[in-house]
């Protein structure tokens, strides 16, 4: 039988401190289900289920930012005299000296990417949701690039109307998703409700394309639009849930890969999109090419995704509301914002970079969709290299190592004269915009690691948030100086975002420290 000694449980790194738990989340004292809890990569308890030891966590405390203490149960152990005891440990103050119990997880945390891909391929509970988001980014990127043309041009919405619908099917998307994510947690399953998304967007998709009408525009822009949205939160739901058995490094590798593929989708749709449509006196078939593409999300799950028998509500889950208020507790939202201020960094540029290229640089629009094509290609190997780099540190360095990128890029933007100069800073945006894309879903699903279904859900809240900061960006920037101007306002917020982010997590670090 292992023995214990007076070290911090997990405490791999030095610190002192128990983080980064990613696996065997433990349900409850009566329903010990973990598959084996790892920290920082390594087993610390080995087995669960099926004995010696069992464990719990008491109210709502989390295994990764932990708000309660987590406890280690040690059951009727007889000695040699044949004596039996019973023993009670706090995992916070407590380790095992066995290391070969300890050490099982621990060269898992470095695998090459090469079994990333191979772990993908083979489980069908990750291989599936990451097929769907692959065609599931085929109906974003099949229709941003043309919602406002048809909008506007086309069915003749005003600027004001269309800003008006923008807004609040952005806020429709974040209820939605934050609702369904909550839900999800209380299924066994998520295949239902990737199911009735799948039918919004081909509702919502579908009918754009066959009536040229600005009232149907309108109410699927408004609601079955965003719902279909919500379906990545979902998915990558879905991938949390099936990692959390996972170690850390495994975990992060998948979660990045997967959105490297997607990212890929969006780097070849609107190019594929355009090509097909150039002599076409409508854009509305693209919404047909989305329709299909969320056929195609309904048909992979309907026919391949596996199911986990009858969905019913998990018993120990919170309530709604109970749920929500974990959202709004300081150590949540303070560090949601924080994500939400770096990602509102790519946003800008988005903003920017069309702008910057075709005045202070002199370039013209074949340039813009040269370069975007180019950023999004070059994030696909950026982001699988920013999976490989959370296996072996923390995520919040990594990606406030990617953020620091992102500022340089940023503030050299500001600079640029040429188009030579843009294209010369395509490496730099891509590998910054690569980390401020992926990193964060980790960080973010991090925060409420036992419910994956909540945490993912942050990601829509961080999305919104994100884009009104990078618009209320552009609107300071623009006011004071020009768009080159606007690049500066933008790497200042962001280098400050970047030491929030460290000030928070310092904080947190100190704040679990033994006394």
């Amino acid at each position: 039988m292992a023995a214990f000694d007076k070290q911090a449980a997990g405490d791999f790194d030095g610190d002192g401190i128990v983080h980064e738990f990613s696996s065997g989340f433990l349900r409850d004292a009566a329903g010990i289900t973990c598959q084996g809890a790892k920290a920082n990569g390594v087993d610390v308890l080995s087995r669960c289920s099926d004995g010696p030891y069992a464990a719990t966590r008491f109210a709502d405390g989390e295994f990764g930012g932990t708000t309660q203490p987590i406890f280690v149960h040690r059951p009727a152990i007889t000695s040699s005299k044949g004596s039996s005891q019973e023993l009670t440990e706090t995992i916070e103050n407590y380790r095992f000296s066995d290391v070969s119990d300890a050490a099982k997880g621990g060269a898992s945390g470095t695998a090459p990417m090469s079994s990333t891909f191979s772990l993908i391929l083979r489980d069908n509970r990750i291989r599936i949701p990451a097929v769907t988001l692959v065609a599931l980014a085929f109906t974003y990127a099949s229709t941003a690039p043309y919602q406002s043309i048809i909008g506007i041009n086309e069915l003749g919405l005003s600027n004001g109307v269309y800003s008006a619908l923008i807004f609040f099917s952005a806020i429709v998307n974040v209820t939605t998703s934050l609702t369904l994510g909550i839900w999800s947690d209380r299924l066994k399953e998520r295949r239902p409700l990737v199911l009735a998304l799948s039918v919004a967007g081909m509702l919502g998709f579908g009918s754009i394309a066959i009536f040229h009408s600005p009232a149907i525009f309108i109410v699927s822009t408004l609601l079955l639009v965003p719902m279909s949205n919500s379906t990545y939160s979902l998915l990558f739901a879905s991938l949390r849930a099936r990692t959390n058995q996972m170690d850390r490094g495994q975990a992060a590798g998948i979660t990045a890969t997967v959105r490297a593929l997607f990212s890929g989708s969006w780097a070849l749709a609107p190019g594929m999109i355009g090509l097909y449509l150039v002599n076409s006196p409508s854009m509305t078939p693209a919404y047909g090419i989305a329709a299909f593409a969320s056929l195609t999300c309904f048909c992979l799950y309907f026919f391949f995704a596996p199911g986990n028998g009858t969905a019913g509500p998990s018993p120990d889950q919170p309530g709604f509301f109970a749920s929500l208020k974990r959202i709004f507790m300081p150590s949540v939202l303070s560090r949601v914002i924080v994500m939400a201020l770096l990602f509102g960094l790519q946003r800008l540029n988005s903003m920017l970079l069309p702008l910057i290229i075709t005045h202070a640089a002199d370039g013209s629009v074949v340039d813009v969709g040269f370069i975007a094509g180019l950023t999004a290609f070059l994030e696909m190997p950026f982001m699988m290299m920013w999976g490989m780099a959370q296996r072996r540190f923390r995520t919040v360095h990594v990606l406030a190592f990617g953020a620091l990128i992102y500022c340089c890029y940023l503030l050299l933007l500001g600079f640029a004269a040429a188009p030579w100069h843009i294209y010369a800073l395509l490496l730099l945006n891509a590998c910054g915009a690569a980390a401020i894309l992926s990193v964060p879903i980790t960080y973010l699903q991090d925060l409420i690691a036992d419910r994956p279904g909540l945490g993912t859900s942050l990601i829509s809240l961080n999305t919104f948030i994100g884009t009104g900061i990078a618009a209320g960006l552009f609107a300071f920037g623009t006011a004071i100086t020009d768009y080159s101007g606007t690049a500066f306002v933008g790497a200042a917020a962001g280098l400050a975002s970047i030491g929030v982010l460290l000030y928070l997590e310092s904080s947190r670090r100190q704040a679990r420290q033994p006394a």
